[in-house]
């Protein structure tokens, strides 16, 4: 018999770490090159970080469900079409960055609340199949960091490197 290895909690704590990049990622970039396109056909700076606020909504929900629900059916969603057709253009870019930066800190609190066992936990991802609770804080945990080496190469190119380390 396999014995799961315990979650490892410094995950918390890098998920957490991540709620202040955004603000100071995108600082000092006018509306211009918020949305300017230095690699055509790929998304803006604003696109990125209204997808990241967007994404981290439903992570907190499908974290939250995961955490009180029996195996919870969770739906993916097409973030490419999310992009075209929500109005990312006229976001307001301190809000969102506070939005995101609030659900982090909302969920990490959560997250260190939760017993051991909540990690073991899983939703039924209709394209990834089970997913547990420890596993998803990875995947988002990862996700930013992902993202932001975009954002932050878009800054590059744009004549505005920054050095800003995600967790």
């Amino acid at each position: 018999m396999t014995t799961t290895p315990p979650f490892d909690r410094t995950l918390i704590d890098r998920y957490e770490a991540g709620a202040e990049l955004l603000a100071p990622a995108i600082a000092g970039l006018s509306g211009a090159e918020l949305d300017a396109h230095p690699v055509p056909g790929t998304w803006s700076v604003r696109q990125i970080v209204v997808h990241l606020l967007e994404s981290e909504l439903a992570a907190v929900h499908r974290m939250r469900r995961i955490m009180a629900e029996d195996r919870p059916l969770v739906i993916a969603y097409d973030e490419t079409r999310m992009a075209e057709s929500c109005f990312y253009e006229h976001e307001d870019m301190a809000r969102v960055c506070r939005m995101f930066a609030d659900a982090r800190h909302m969920m990490a609190g959560v997250l260190r609340r939760a017993p051991e066992a909540a990690f073991s936990r899983a939703c039924v991802h209709n394209q990834n199949g089970l997913v547990t609770l420890g596993r998803m804080v990875e995947m988002y945990v990862w996700h930013l960091s992902h993202h932001m080496k975009f954002l932050l190469d878009k800054r590059r190119m744009l004549g505005k490197p920054i050095d800003l380390k995600a967790p």
